[in-house]
């Protein structure tokens, strides 16, 4: 009699991504928001096979998209046997319950999606209990669009933590539930505070930027760590400390002998509100720091945007006036439209030079541009933190 075999593969689930373009938007700001929706579906585990735009002020209140749209995507994942559709914004209890009826699958909106790919990637005690006070807060207004789920007992993107549990979704229960995960976390934050007062006297510096611009492959370089750094966002939850010791004899004298290097969770645009308030605490390595890094990934076509959701950010939790090195990483994929500010010959790769002499380098902080996968500018970026260390 053969025996029976298993595979422990995990199915790939079939998606479709639906967006509104909305007043003031343009289209080339709507189809970076659904690349960036595709690679956050990627990075969960489903395969995007169509995307929907609809062109109006404001979402519709009751299904997001209009009823002509609607139907155009109902006929899309019948034909195609569609196992979800994400939205590329937060929806309400009643547009996810209307949608779930019209379209017959499973309804996930980009806060839910970026929930999920957190709670994947927890792996601490720490991030387990920011994620899952996150996903609480998430879930308490719409409990009831979670009970068709609790019935039907469904699995994959977007069914993780306390939206699987039985009857605990009780608002009761939850708002307990919430109150427990906050004290435990407070305790956390307490024995991390009483690590981070053990460093004093040393110089601490972190690495900020928008998710995956490759801080955690900069973090490798710069401290000979072994950090996990993956083509996904949010490969990096907690934040990881490493020493960076001071090898260069021309600052060994004049600086600490050790300084402090640590990473951080990456940001994002549209990122949920309860994940901000929970990674606050996270972001105290940032806080406390004496210099920040603020890493980005000069190859992406929006870059500007994500700077300025970093600096945001930053200025949100009380550290937008650190002193601060820009770091323009991915040089290599560098390859914008000229300007008339920037003749250069026309080359697909830029040098370190030429690049220093275009418009993005008049800015009053100092800056480094290099390319981390291929290890290009790391010793004059190495040096630069050590001038300003000193």
């Amino acid at each position: 009699m053969q025996a029976k075999t298993f595979t422990s593969e995990v199915e790939i689930e079939k998606a479709v991504l639906v967006a509104v373009e909305g007043q003031g938007q343009s289209e080339e700001q709507t189809r970076e928001y659904l690349d960036e929706l595709e690679f956050l579906a990627t990075t969960a585990g489903a395969d995007t096979i169509k995307t929907f735009i609809q062109r109006m002020d404001t979402p519709n209140p009751t299904t997001y998209v209009g009823s002509g749209k609607l139907e155009t995507i109902k006929s899309f994942v019948r034909e195609h046997d569609v196992d979800m559709a994400i939205f590329d914004d937060e929806l309400s209890a009643s547009q996810i319950r209307n949608l779930e009826r019209e379209l017959k699958c499973k309804i996930i909106d980009r806060s839910a999606l970026i929930l999920d790919i957190f709670a994947k990637n927890a792996k601490t005690a720490r991030a387990r209990t920011q994620v899952e006070l996150a996903q609480s807060e998430y879930l308490l207004p719409r409990l009831t669009k979670l009970w068709t789920h609790l019935e039907k007992q469904r699995g994959g993107i977007g069914m993780k933590g306390p939206g699987e549990k039985e009857i605990e979704t009780d608002r009761r229960v939850i708002r307990d539930k919430i109150s427990r995960l906050k004290k435990k976390l407070k305790d956390i934050d307490v024995q991390s505070h009483t690590q981070r007062k053990n460093r004093t006297g040393k110089f601490s510096v972190a690495l900020v930027g928008y998710t995956n611009v490759g801080k955690s492959t900069i973090m490798n370089l710069l401290s000979k760590a072994d950090v996990l750094a993956e083509n996904k966002l949010f490969a990096t939850l907690d934040s990881t400390v490493r020493k960076v010791a001071i090898t260069s004899q021309k600052h060994f004298d004049q600086l600490p002998k050790i300084i402090l290097l640590s990473d951080t969770v990456g940001f994002i645009r549209k990122l949920p509100h309860q994940l901000i308030e929970s990674f606050k605490s996270t972001l105290d390595e940032v806080i406390d720091a004496d210099l920040l890094l603020h890493v980005v990934d000069i190859s992406h076509s929006a870059f500007m945007d994500q700077i300025d959701v970093v600096n945001e950010t930053l200025d949100s939790i009380g550290a937008g006036s650190k002193p601060t090195i820009m770091i323009y990483n991915k040089i290599d994929k560098f390859n914008p439209e000229p300007t008339s500010e920037d003749i250069f010959e026309d080359e697909s790769v830029y040098s370190i030079d030429e690049l220093k002499r275009m418009w993005m380098a008049k800015g009053d902080k100092p800056m480094a541009f290099i390319s981390a996968i291929n290890n290009e500018g790391i010793e004059e970026l190495r040096e630069l933190i050590f001038e300003q260390v000193k």
